[in-house]
């Protein structure tokens, strides 16, 4: 039996990483799920049967949030998997989390690591966020990952940051337009945190770690349950007045 109560997440990147975390966390508060992969969907498969274990529904859907011509098909398929989940083509909340990194200088970056970047960070967001309009419910809420490398900067992360802070300036006039439907729009900025994004560097290599720890108030490199509890909260607990917001997540780094 469909409970119409029941809030629907769209996480994009949700096969590992913070959109895992972030799938995990909101099944525990309540929340079913529908996650996109873009190669892992063993990984997917796995976050899947996490939430099932829970007693709470997921389904996993392939998507190349770099490719925009797939976006129609994607939600074609999203609505049929959204409906035989729940009888229903409806989601209370998106969260737009898929992404890669890279560490290269600026003077090194070139312009195809440019365009990679721009498409799964801005222009994949911007499009996706658009074709799922019609899907998200008025009073939902949209979470988009940026950095906190759009506050502070560090050497080799130009490209990376570029698209971030691009990401936040979208999300404040998302807020604007969406505002008269009661969706809120908010940007969730992770500070370093141990997963295997660019490279893992953080989580395993020890000098790299002891740096961020040295330079976050809290004394240590963030961990996913720091980011999938807080973007979790801010969708299922009591903020729908808040909207337009960048929410920093980094233990106080580099303040």
């Amino acid at each position: 039996m469909t409970d119409r109560n029941t809030p629907i997440a769209l996480i994009t990147g949700g096969s590992r990483g913070l959109g895992r975390n972030t799938a995990l966390h909101l099944a525990r508060k309540g929340c079913d799920v529908a996650l996109t992969y873009h190669s892992r969907k063993d990984g997917a498969d796995a976050t899947v049967a996490e939430i099932a274990a829970m007693g709470r529904k997921a389904v996993a859907l392939q998507l190349d949030t770099a490719k925009t011509a797939g976006f129609p098909e994607f939600a074609t398929h999203l609505q049929a998997a959204l409906t035989e989940l729940h009888g229903e083509a409806r989601l209370d909340f998106l969260v737009n989390n898929a992404g890669t990194g890279i560490n290269v200088p600026f003077a090194d970056t070139t312009e195809a690591q440019f365009d990679d970047l721009m498409a799964v960070h801005l222009k994949g967001v911007f499009f996706l966020t658009q074709k799922m309009l019609p899907l998200i419910r008025d009073g939902g809420r949209i979470v988009n990952i940026s950095s906190g490398l759009a506050r502070f900067s560090l050497p080799g992360y130009a490209a990376y940051a570029t698209m971030k802070g691009g990401v936040e300036v979208m999300s404040r006039y998302l807020a604007k337009e969406l505002g008269p439907r009661g969706i809120s729009v908010n940007v969730v900025a992770p500070g370093a945190i141990e997963t295997d994004f660019g490279g893992g560097a953080v989580r395993d290599v020890a000098e790299v770690n002891r740096y961020i720890a040295s330079q976050t108030a809290m004394g240590r490199a963030g961990l996913p349950d720091d980011i999938g509890g807080a973007i979790s909260s801010l969708l299922m607990g009591d903020m729908t007045w808040m909207t337009g917001q960048r929410i920093e997540v980094s233990g106080g780094m580099l303040l």
